[in-house]
């Protein structure tokens, strides 16, 4: 499977809230960079942060505006449409992934704190 497939069944599997399945597409040491925190790296971290940042949504569903790549690298911008703790957030996103043997070994994502806070009264 080429990596822009794997970026896409990535990308739809957040749909299904399941932290086990979206950490099985990362490298063992694979990075997930949430630009507004700091970086985690490794299966066990991204467990917890990956689980602690969905907790409270209910469902998600990121539509998939450009997604273009250059050898390892793929670009995914988006629309995540989520419902976090009873309200409905439209988050503008730009997931910029490095790949390696057809898992993501780096994922920086970059998109406004305040858009996603904004719903929660935050």
């Amino acid at each position: 499977m080429g990596n822009e497939q794997v970026i896409r069944e990535f990308i739809a599997a957040w749909s299904r809230l399941d932290v086990e399945e979206l950490v099985g597409f990362f490298a063992e040491d694979g990075i997930y960079h949430n630009m507004p925190t700091g970086p985690v790296q490794g299966h066990e971290a991204l467990r917890i942060f990956i689980g602690g940042f969905i907790n409270g949504w209910s469902e998600t569903v990121w539509d998939v505006l450009t997604l273009m790549s250059a050898g390892n690298t793929v670009i995914a911008e988006r629309l995540d449409r989520t419902v976090a703790h009873g309200k409905q957030i439209d988050l503008p996103c730009c997931g910029v992934f490095e790949m390696k043997d057809g898992k993501i070994a780096v994922w920086r994502d970059y998109f406004d704190l305040a858009t996603y806070m904004k719903p929660l009264g935050g």
